[in-house]
Order: structure tokens, then sequence, then C-alpha cells
């Protein structure tokens, strides 16, 4: 059966030209990866949102200009901005044509765009502009899914090293969720590292994967380690407890790294991401700790 969708790997059989899709060239769960595709575009424009965003910040403070960031319209516009970079740089790596990702972008500009007249006219207030562009958005992005839906891939040259970057994605992620924090550097409470042991249980409970022997009595024994750790390090308080945060965060990146290699509890992309988020968050917690007096 020939498969065709909206957004297509290279890879991807292409429908001829002029022809229409059937029922017999329609592809299974069509909806389904119309939802994830849409979720990839959603996850895309966090992405830029949240890499891009502390770089405004920094670029307004050094050209004195952060007030002006700052007014509602222009916050909306520079969101629109930093989401429709990062979708774009993503719709293109999954090879969009340019046709498509500007269609996009006037999805994320446009409904910010209709809502600055009302703004102005004192009929809405800021918040109001960044909750209806949003809300606004989600029916323009899948307008400009839908017409789309069998748009053939177009043909991209990736580089080997692109490649390579997209295939540690969740390394990325982790990178991307932290970038702000580099900026603004601070030490997490003691209470954050029951998370770490925590989400491998949840998760070995959910695939059924602590059952071979010894697995759950290895994920249990880290649990006692690092709730002794949290309870040691609220007990002491201050710069005591600091450093006992970050080391934690640290030590957990090791535990990912094991994981990472055997396999048996959660995904290796799982604990890809979650060995990445450990050491950066550790490392900007160190970052803090040192810079406090």
């Amino acid at each position: 059966m020939e498969k065709t969708r909206m957004y297509a790997d290279t890879a991807s059989p292409v429908r001829q030209p002029g022809s229409l899709p059937t029922a017999q060239s329609a592809p299974s769960h069509g909806t389904r990866r119309l939802l994830w595709h849409l979720a990839e575009m959603a996850l895309a424009m966090v992405a830029g949102m949240v890499l891009l965003g502390p770089l405004w910040e920094m670029a307004g403070t050094a050209l004195g200009v952060a007030g002006a960031l700052a007014r509602p319209e222009v916050a909306a516009l520079v969101m629109a901005t930093n989401m429709t970079v990062g979708m774009t740089v993503w719709m293109r790596y999954r090879a969009h044509h340019w046709r498509g990702v500007g269609e996009m972008a006037a999805a994320m500009y446009v409904p910010f765009l209709l809502l600055l007249v009302p703004f102005w006219a004192g009929l809405l207030d800021g918040d109001a502009v960044l909750l209806g562009g949003h809300l606004l958005m989600v029916p323009a992005m899948v307008l400009v899914v839908l017409r789309h839906r069998y748009e053939p891939p177009a043909v991209i040259r990736r580089h080997p090293a692109v490649v390579a970057l997209a295939r540690r994605w969740p390394a990325g992620l982790a990178l991307l969720l932290t970038a702000d924090l580099w900026v603004d550097p601070m030490v997490l409470s003691p209470w954050t590292m029951l998370v770490l042991p925590g989400g491998y249980l949840l998760i070995g409970v959910a695939r059924r994967t602590l059952r071979g022997p010894g697995v759950l009595a290895t994920q249990l024994a880290g649990l006692v380690v690092w709730v002794a750790v949290t309870l040691v390090a609220v007990a002491a308080g201050g710069r005591t407890a600091a450093w006992l945060v970050a080391f934690g965060w640290l030590v957990h990146a090791g535990w990912d790294l094991v994981n990472h290699r055997t396999g048996r509890v959660v995904p290796r992309g799982y604990a890809e991401f979650c060995g990445v988020l450990d050491t950066a968050l550790g490392g900007m917690m160190i970052l803090a700790i040192l810079t406090t007096t």
C-alpha cells in the first residue's frame, strides 16, 4: 500500500503529481500521524522559546531596550519569532517545502497581529493578547497541516553532523530545557532529588521491566540512597544542603549512564535525556554555589 502523509521523511514514497488520495492510498492511522506532527511542531516551538528567550533578555539588557521588549505587543511578536525559528528549523529538517514553512510561520504571527488591533483600542489587555494568540494559533496550525497533508517531501541534503545531532535529540532536548538556568543559575530544593529514582520506578512499573533478577532490588536501593541524601540535605540546610543536592544530581547522571548501557528498565532515549539533564543541572548548581557569597 502506498503510504502518503503530509510531513514525510525523505525516504517516504511520493504520490504521483496530480493524483488524489483515495481510501486505498490514505495512510493507516492518519489522524494519529497528523496529531504527532502537530506535537512535533509544538515541541519545536517550545524549544525555540526556551533557547532564544534568554538571548532576547541578554540583548535587551545590553542594548538598554529591556523596557521596550517587555511591552505586550513587542513581547507577543518576539514570542512568535522564537516559535517560528524553532518550527522552521524542525520543518526543514523534516523535509517540508518552504511554502509550507511560510504558511506555518504565518500561523504564528497572524493571530497576534489580529489581536493587536483591539489591544491598541483598549479592548484587550496584554495577557488576553498572549492567551488569545496562542488559542487562535492552534486552528491555524491545523489548517496548514491539512492543506499540505499529501505534499511530497522536499529534496534536502543534510550534513552528516546535522544527522548525528538529530539522533541525539534526547540530549539536545535536555540542554534546551536547562539553557535559561545557565544564564541565572540557582540551587534546586533538596526534595527535587526524590524525582531521580522515582522516575525509574514509575517507568519500570509501567513497562514491566522490574521483573528481572535483582532489577527491582537495585532500583529500590537507589531509592533508599537518594531519600537518605534528601533527608540529610533538608536537615543540614544552607551551603551543605546545596552541595549535597548538586552532587546528588551529578551522581544520578552516573546511574543514568549505567541504565543507558543496560537498557533494562527505561528506554535508552530516556536514560540519555536524564543523564544530560542531571549533569547540566548539577553543573549549574555548582556554578550557583561558587558564585554566591
